[in-house]
């Protein structure tokens, strides 16, 4: 599967919600640094710990729904990546919480959002 920007999908309750064409995905771990008794003590060891990741998501903001979209705050969607067209399970997903949602309008210009979604969780 080739990532075109647009495999994201947003689920609440088991319902496909949104489908976001541009998205920041990062997953990360905690590090803990270590003593070593290997070599002269100068330079540092670590080992990994706990697992974590996050999604920001960009849209444009809806005429009907609005800065209601700030209430959203807090609850608990399932993202999945996977090809749109796809019906099989490729791809991977995970619980997340929304987070922040951050709004921006300028006059003249579309008023423009974005999510930063928290995983809660492990994503497979």
């Amino acid at each position: 599967m080739a990532l075109k920007g647009n495999n994201l999908l947003v689920f609440l309750n088991g319902t496909a919600i949104a489908g976001a064409t541009v998205s920041d995905a990062q997953a990360g771990v905690d590090l803990l640094e270590i003593g070593s008794p290997i070599g002269s003590g100068q330079w540092r060891q670590y080992i990994t710990r706990r697992k974590y990741w996050s999604i920001n998501v960009n849209y444009l903001v809806l005429q009907n729904t609005g800065v209601k979209d700030l209430l959203s705050v807090g609850t608990t969607y399932t993202l999945k990546f996977k090809e749109r067209s796809s019906s099989d399970n490729t791809g991977v997903s995970g619980q997340a919480i929304l987070k922040v949602c951050r709004i921006t309008a300028q006059k003249g210009n579309l008023v423009q959002g974005s999510f930063q979604f928290q995983g809660n969780g492990q994503l497979s």
